[in-house]
């Protein structure tokens, strides 16, 4: 096998029959596997009778980690990337370690593998051909809702991850913001044994909840459907004109477009393109 490597190994994020002979194979034959948790992932190997050199990189040490891992990698040796459950860097460690990879020259080997986000956005029954992951929201009640706010009016998909303890909490506020009439999935203990999928509108989520207190217990995905309502005026917002002219021309000749439209001032417009153009990532 060719040494030098990173490996980004997805882990099963249920059952232990989603992991691929694949992902087993090219952890067997990593020097040194580098875990969210060394003793979740531990547990995982032994299953499969896997002995490796186990070491912790996670959120809080990934900044140091990272260089180890790399420098690893460049003296020769191949090194596994596994999160808790499902694919590395899903909301979980792992961009440091990456990018600082692909600065450094090292190869990165991506595997494919168990996504709950997916997963749950294949089985709800909602548009699948656009959509926005967003991960966890944000845990305490204002910056939830003022996140919301924001996609309230979002066209694509969106998906959520959420915990037990916030689950109600989100769901009140998903039907008051978004509207009781907004779609949504609920998917509860993906691929495990209590595994629950749940359609419906947003006034009827918290509802279904409550019928079953066993409801409110485990890891949920939530796939909201997108805004329906994206009339004329919202299509003619500078916002919204300036965001598809960036995928095709730069900030300056994209705001004079906009202005020309009557879309406001070509500076207030360019300065509003160069916000975009960071919080999108170019």
């Amino acid at each position: 096998m060719e040494k030098g490597r990173l490996l980004l190994i997805p882990t099963p994020i249920g059952n232990m029959g989603d992991w691929s002979d694949r992902a087993r194979q090219m952890v067997a034959e990593a020097d040194w596997v580098a875990a969210e948790d060394t003793r979740r992932t531990g547990q995982l190997l032994a299953h499969f009778g896997i002995r490796k050199r186990l070491v912790a990189l996670h959120e809080h040490n990934e900044d140091m980690r990272a260089r180890e891992v790399v420098n690893s990698c460049l003296a020769g040796d191949t090194v596994a990337l596994m999160s808790d459950a499902g694919t590395p860097l899903i909301s979980d460690p792992g961009f440091v370690t990456v990018r600082l990879a692909h600065k450094e020259g090292v190869r990165v080997v991506p595997v494919p593998g168990p996504c709950s986000a997916i997963v749950a956005l294949s089985a709800s029954g909602l548009p699948s051909d656009r959509f926005a992951f967003e991960g966890f929201l944000p845990a305490k009640k204002g910056p939830r809702e003022a996140k919301l706010q924001m996609l309230r009016r979002e066209p694509r998909t969106l998906i959520f991850f959420e915990s037990t303890h916030r689950i109600e909490a989100t769901l009140q506020a998903l039907a008051e913001i978004f509207g009781p009439d907004r779609m949504l999935c609920i998917g509860k203990e993906l691929t495990k044994t209590f595994e629950t999928i749940w359609l419906g509108v947003a006034s009827e989520a918290l509802s279904w909840l409550h019928e079953d207190p066993a409801r409110s217990l485990g890891e949920f995905v939530l796939v909201v459907e997108g805004c329906r309502e994206v009339g004329q005026q919202m299509l003619m917002e500078p916002e919204h004109l300036l965001r598809h002219l960036l995928s095709a021309l730069p900030p300056s000749k994209a705001a004079q477009l906009v202005a020309e439209l009557g879309g406001g001032k070509k500076r207030d417009l360019y300065q509003l393109a160069l916000t975009i153009s960071g919080r999108d990532g170019g």
